[in-house]
């Protein structure tokens, strides 16, 4: 079957045939690549978990298109019924209260679950870049007052400084990005600032000092560059804990609106029929463990894809025979 055909029989929109295109060859390189080939089993699973995951959200347009002239991570109804009902021809996961598609919201909800991770650890990259590099660069009273700064945000539990900041903001996926980033900053403010530290006085740094290099110029060309990995590690492990973050505060009823494509709000309908009815326990399991599932997948995936990328960046662990 062609990339025409199968878009055409998917019901897809006019750039169908080129979103299959770039997933298809996406998936080859990543097949043919040798930093992927190298890697110990586990790892090169989680890849693949995380590259599917990535595909589904490349590829909702194809697999679940959006209802013309509204918005597409807002979850098609088929009626107003209460009760759920189970997998069949027209919905394959099922649907929940209020007939929301599962299938529909699991595959754009791969998209949300993309969109907030990306967002929130950018955010979190490029503030805690900034204020950690400048703590620890120059040290005195600008360190002291970016870290007691960061101690106020860290005394308070993340998830419950982001459940009063999503309260005071209101419902939205733009309100729980803003939310989850002004409690997850203070942590990579402090991780630079220690490697930044560490930095400070080697003799490259000592070296381009005594040259005339301005302050920028070797924050920019020598500090920066070499604090930056240990940094993206922790942005890769903390994907994982964004999501269940995220999932908690649309389950609490603080993140998006009822119907929109998020797998926190799939779980959150799920709520009233998790035992199922009486006499038929868990009849609905379709509602819950579905959602369930893929936040599991996405969460495992990444954990573990940071764990190869530490194990693999770590010369101490190298040099255990473990890894290649």
């Amino acid at each position: 079957m062609t990339l025409d055909a199968l878009a055409h029989r998917l019901g897809a929109r006019p750039d169908a045939t080129a979103t299959a295109a770039a997933i298809v060859l996406a998936a080859y390189l990543l097949q043919k690549s040798p930093a992927v080939r190298g890697l110990p089993a586990l790892a090169r699973a989680a890849v693949w978990t995380v590259a599917w995951f990535a595909l589904v959200a490349a590829a909702a347009p194809i697999v679940a298109p959006p209802p013309a002239f509204r918005d597409p991570y807002q979850i098609p109804t088929s009626s107003f019924a209460i009760e759920p009902q189970p997998p069949d021809a027209a919905h394959p996961l099922g649907t929940t209260e209020n007939q929301f598609d599962l299938y529909y919201g699991i595959v754009w909800g791969a998209r949300s679950a993309f969109k907030v991770t990306l967002s929130i650890v950018g955010v979190s990259l490029a503030l805690g870049l900034v204020l950690g590099t400048v703590a620890g660069y120059y040290g005195g009273a600008i360190d002291e007052v970016v870290m007691r700064v960061t101690d106020v945000f860290l005394a308070f539990p993340s998830l419950i400084l982001a459940v009063v900041i999503v309260a005071v903001l209101g419902k939205g996926i733009d309100k729980v990005i803003l939310a989850i980033s002004a409690v997850n900053w203070p942590i990579y403010a402090r991780l630079v600032r220690g490697e930044v530290l560490s930095l400070t006085g080697r003799e490259f740094v000592t070296a381009s000092r005594a040259l005339g290099g301005s302050d920028i110029r070797i924050m920019l060309r020598h500090v920066v560059p070499n604090a930056m990995f240990p940094f993206l590690v922790y942005g890769s492990l903390d994907m994982g804990n964004i999501v269940i973050v995220s999932a908690a505060l649309s389950f609490l009823g603080l993140g998006t609106e009822i119907g929109y494509a998020d797998w926190g709000q799939l779980i959150a309908l799920s709520r009233k029929w998790i035992l199922g009815a009486p006499g038929h326990a868990f009849v609905y399991w379709y509602t819950v463990v579905f959602p369930a599932v893929a936040i599991t997948g996405f969460v495992l995936g990444w954990n573990i894809l940071g764990d190869a990328i530490r194990d693999r960046a770590d010369p101490r662990l190298r040099t255990r025979g473990g890894l290649p």
